[in-house]
């Protein structure tokens, strides 16, 4: 039978359950907020507009894309990107999430560390995540272990990748909401927080099952050698 329908497929149900749970609330906190019209006037797009000129950026272009929550900056065009939903709304989560994708096009002109290496990982990761699962099972068909360790090496980038990418997302938080600070309205922030703590549990809950992940391929890979 192939590992991957084994038991310890279970050490993965918690991680299964803290993403849905997770994905719930950021869902719920953002539709509500969605409807909190900001007393400020912009919209995501003007918001973004705003930080990215008053920290120089005027270089930095802002694409309106589809989808919802796709919203993202991209370094390697120097592109901030935001979906319908935050470009042309004046919602406190628009904003909210604007200034967040802001922060991370600060990060990127300041040469911010977690930043650089989390993009330095990037193709590594892509690769590795793809490949190890897939070296973990050849080994253990081989009957050779040590291709399944290597596949296990392969995955702890993809654990180092998340790790590295917690700071990133915190910090550009952090950034956002210094910035809203005095320009929104008290209640309007702390709906801001709420939306933007509710998006980096995300991040939390993708590193959390990785580490559980690596907790199973360890037992499979152990269980493999114990069985020869």
């Amino acid at each position: 039978m192939p590992f991957f329908y084994d038991w310890t497929i279970l050490i993965m149900i918690p991680g299964m359950l803290l993403g849905l749970v997770v994905q719930f609330v950021l869902q719920s906190t953002y539709k509500k907020y969605a409807k909190v019209v900001s007393s400020t006037g912009l919209t995501g797009y003007g918001a973004a507009r705003k930080i990215l000129d008053e920290a120089g950026l005027f270089n930095v272009p802002i694409e309106c894309i589809h989808g919802e929550l796709t919203d993202h900056f991209d370094p390697r065009s120097n592109v901030l990107r935001l979906s319908q939903g935050v470009y042309n709304s004046s919602s406190v989560a628009a904003i909210g999430v604007a200034a967040h994708e802001c922060g991370h096009a600060i990060q990127y002109s300041e040469k911010y560390a977690p930043m650089k290496l989390r993009g330095a990982l990037v193709r590594v990761t892509n690769f590795s995540s793809s490949a190890s699962v897939w070296m973990v099972l050849l080994g253990l068909l081989l009957g050779v272990p040590q291709i399944a360790w290597v596949g296990l090496i392969l995955f702890l980038t993809v654990v180092f990748f998340q790790l590295v990418t917690l700071p990133v997302e915190f910090n550009a938080s952090r950034r956002a909401v210094k910035i809203l600070d005095g320009v929104m309205v008290t209640e309007e922030l702390n709906g801001v927080k709420k939306v933007l703590s509710a998006a980096a549990m995300t991040y939390v809950a993708s590193f959390i099952t990785a580490l559980l992940q690596v907790f199973r391929l360890l037992l499979i890979i152990g269980g493999g050698r114990r069985r020869e």
